[in-house]
């Protein structure tokens, strides 16, 4: 089964359904998690909550074909809820490594850059280079216009330049 079929059919009330997509996507939850929490343990109970709250929820999805989307948005937003709490927000370098972000820049200097960016910045840095999420769905989940999201990563983007240029490392940002 597709995972837009299990996505139907969960949105229907199939638990079995519901189980078998989030099978099928625990793997980006955890690694949104543990980018976001930087701790194995951490990010393994963000994943028990959010499949707890989408089990709760999935009668609300709306369009059952961003149904990951959905997930990982409620990921991050579980995610950040807990590091607003403990004040912190970083992305673990191990996530940085799996989706190539180049190795010419050290992990300290990554994780420096992005907190030079806002909060949306780094979600939208985030699900697009981390995650490789369309920038449709990203509009889609955010509502926001597909022109807004290529404008806000733009913009996120040349500050990162910006940032490595006052540095001294641009390469390829």
């Amino acid at each position: 089964m597709t995972d837009l079929e299990l996505a139907v059919k969960a949105i229907a009330g199939d638990d079995d359904a519901f189980l078998l997509l989030m099978y099928a996507t625990k793997d980006a939850l955890f690694r949104t998690a543990l980018a976001y929490l930087k701790n194995e343990e951490d990010a393994l109970e963000a994943v028990q909550e959010v499949t707890f709250r989408a089990y709760e929820k999935i009668h609300s999805l709306r369009k059952p074909e961003y149904a990951k989307t959905w997930l990982i948005r409620i990921m991050m937003n579980y995610c950040r809820d807990v590091l607003h709490k403990q004040k912190q927000f970083t992305f673990n370098k191990e996530a940085l490594s799996q989706h190539g972000i180049s190795e010419n820049y050290t992990y300290l200097e990554v994780e420096e850059a992005l907190a030079q960016l806002t909060e949306a910045q780094r979600e939208l840095v985030h699900l697009k280079y981390l995650h490789d999420v369309k920038i449709k769905d990203i509009a889609d989940m955010t509502a926001t216009p597909e022109s807004t999201v290529k404008t806000r990563l733009y913009k996120a983007l040349k500050s990162l330049r910006s940032y490595f240029d006052e540095k001294g490392e641009v390469r390829r940002v």
